[in-house]
């Protein structure tokens, strides 16, 4: 099936924009949410900063790459060769149809429309469309696998609108339906899974959005079943222990990946039905969360679990920042944002966005890393339809786009500093309706820079919203002279006729800040610039002759420089001359050997860039 998008606000899963198709000819949900987002992205297109750059990265170095005889083969030579296999043809295809709403590239289109088709192609007459044979279904992964089917040939549906897969989505959540509940004769979900029941229990996420595209009252009915499981005996517990004010490491096993899956579902049909105990819940998760278990890069979880409050081991063997967990924190942040249009959820995006999700994938090779340590060498991979998280890494970048820019409470904002255009059409202060576009000129994140050029269709009054970031010091805006000032972590809201032509010129500082270690590393700190966290790579200075880890940085007096002028858009004095996006800065240290000390100048780059080449690094460096 061939297809192109035109510029249509899709729902769900693909808040976006695309090109080519009429709105109308794109499917709607049918059945409306109770509680409306606040929150609604706009086109973002062009990007050509940092963040552009790795979505480009994200395109042509790991989707193209993507081998549908792979990601198919468990279901065309059941079983497949590992039990997880079938989770990864619905995770592609919820990547694919984001970045295809983004870049209009015609070969991800063709990619993930022959994709869609080859997987519906397997399903079976009942409806079933795993990887197990008979005498395993419902074992192990096998809902868990349904669930992201649903997922990416919803994702497919939102932007193609062919019915067959939305009918095969139908499918599959009938046979779950057949199959699962707490009448006689039924099966037990909680049991059909692993980690107490919240595995198979994610599957609430895709069920709400099937009620909602179809109104199909069995569906929400199984959505109520799944909640009620969640409360049973042997279900985590993941409401009732929420409310009582336990933490996220007393629900269910602690496993963070899927239990925050299922705070997605949760959210979604708290949206549908406006049920208040069910967005409390997620507010004091997302509140314990924040507060205890975010690593300084924006991340969670050890050993793939929740952990005890303000532990953050940070090495390879501590199995740390699985990219699952990212991007699920991610997600959650966001449809919290989409909710509320509050900063802090925004803030949060925007700390894992520059640091552990660019992280997890190499710039260089679209390879990613399971776990991605603060420490050590990275162990990127480049293998298909095996770790799960080489196949999150993606959605989690595929997402950006979507986090640039957009509307909250219908006024026109603008959130992350990127180059390149977002357009939108906004309703002025007389009740029109204008097209709008900015375009956004920057070196960010090497300076703290940017000019806004405004092209509305007319001249009209209206108001823009700029986010003015915790990290962003002495804040200052202007047009034609005319300074507007803000405040820390709050929007500023500009409200005027704005003209063809009109540039708001937006100046912050970032200076370089110190974080201490706290209890898992006592006697270190980190660099942080702006939102990125900074890493000492070792091969971006080779002429050290000592281990990285022998090397400690002396804390300057109140009238001393904390850091030297930062070495931009250069080639690490020659000592790399392949290396990817070129910002470091440039630090006084000393190292140590056998006693002896000596005074080096060493470069840091942002975390994200680290670890590409397959050498040692660090983010926690001794204090002196």
């Amino acid at each position: 099936m061939k297809f192109t998008l035109i510029p249509f606000l899709l729902f769900g899963y693909l808040s976006g924009w695309g090109q080519g198709i009429k709105k109308t000819e794109l499917p709607s949900p049918i059945i409306p949410n109770k509680i409306e987002e606040v929150y609604s992205p706009s086109q973002a297109k062009n990007l050509e900063g940092f963040l552009g750059y790795r979505l480009k990265v994200n395109l042509e170095k790991r989707l193209l790459k993507i081998d549908s005889a792979i990601l198919l083969s468990g279901f065309r030579n059941r079983p497949g060769s590992q039990v997880w296999i079938g989770e990864h043809v619905g995770k592609f295809l919820f990547s694919a149809a984001n970045t295809y709403i983004y870049s209009g590239d015609e070969r991800i289109q063709h990619l993930m429309t022959d994709m869609a088709n080859k997987y519906m192609d397997c399903q079976l007459a009942d409806g079933y469309l795993g990887t197990y044979l008979p005498k395993d279904y419902w074992t192990d992964w096998d809902v868990w696998a349904h669930k992201y089917g649903i997922i990416g040939l919803l994702s497919y549906y939102q932007v193609s609108g062919d019915k067959r897969a939305l009918k095969t989505s139908q499918k599959m959540a009938d046979l779950l339906c057949r199959t699962f509940g707490d009448k006689p004769g039924l099966r037990d979900l909680m049991q059909a899974g692993y980690h107490a029941g919240m595995a198979p229990g994610s599957v609430l996420e895709p069920m709400v959005d099937l009620y909602r595209y179809t109104g199909e009252k069995r569906y929400l009915d199984f959505c109520e079943y799944i909640l009620r499981a969640f409360e049973q005996d042997n279900g985590p517990k993941i409401i009732s222990k929420l409310l009582k004010g336990e933490s996220v490491t007393q629900v269910g096993d602690a496993k963070a990946y899927e239990m925050m899956s299922c705070f997605l579902g949760i959210l979604k049909y708290y949206k549908l039905t406006g049920d208040q105990k069910y967005y409390t819940a997620m507010q004091k998760a997302w509140e314990d969360i924040k507060e205890h278990h975010i690593y300084i890069t924006g991340t969670a979880s050890v050993d793939e679990v929740f952990i005890k409050n303000d532990l953050f081991p940070s090495e390879n063997e501590n199995k740390m920042g699985e990219g699952c967990v990212t991007i699920t924190w991610i997600q959650f942040n966001l449809a919290l944002f989409k909710l509320t249009g509050e900063e802090k959820y925004l803030e949060e995006i925007e700390k894992s966005d520059y640091n552990h999700l660019l992280a997890a994938e190499n710039p260089k090779t679209g390879c990613v890393s399971y776990y991605t340590a603060l420490q050590g060498v990275r162990p990127f991979k480049c293998d298909q339809g095996f770790s799960c998280c080489l196949s999150s890494v993606p959605r989690g970048i595929s997402l950006i786009p979507q986090e640039i820019a957009g509307t909250i409470n219908g006024k026109f904002t603008l959130l992350l500093y990127e180059k390149g255009e977002i357009e939108d059409s906004i309703l002025t202060y007389d009740q029109t309706k204008i097209k709008l576009k900015i375009q956004a000129d920057t070196k960010f994140p090497l300076e703290g820079r940017v000019a806004y050029t405004i092209h509305p269709e007319k001249s009209k009054v209206f108001e823009i919203q700029f986010r003015i970031p915790h990290w962003a010091e002495g804040f200052r805006a202007s047009i034609n002279g005319k300074p507007y000032p803000g405040e820390i972590g709050k929007y500023l809201s500009i409200k005027r006729s704005w003209k063809e032509g009109d540039i708001v010129k937006i100046e912050f500082e970032m200076p370089m800040k110190t974080l201490d270690g706290g209890i898992s590393y006592p006697n270190k700190i980190a660099f942080k610039k702006g939102p990125q966290i900074l890493a000492l790579d070792s091969s971006i200075n080779p002429n050290l002759s000592v281990p990285i880890t022998n090397l400690y940085y002396s804390l300057p007096s109140k009238n001393q420089r904390i850091i030297q002028i930062p070495a931009q858009e250069k080639t690490f004095n020659g000592s790399i001359q392949n290396w990817e996006w070129k910002q470091s800065y440039s630090v006084p240290m000393i190292s140590m050997r056998k006693n002896i000390k000596k005074d080096v100048k060493l470069e840091l780059v942002p975390f994200s860039e680290s670890g590409q080449t397959g050498s040692d690094m660090i983010v926690w460096i001794n204090k002196n």
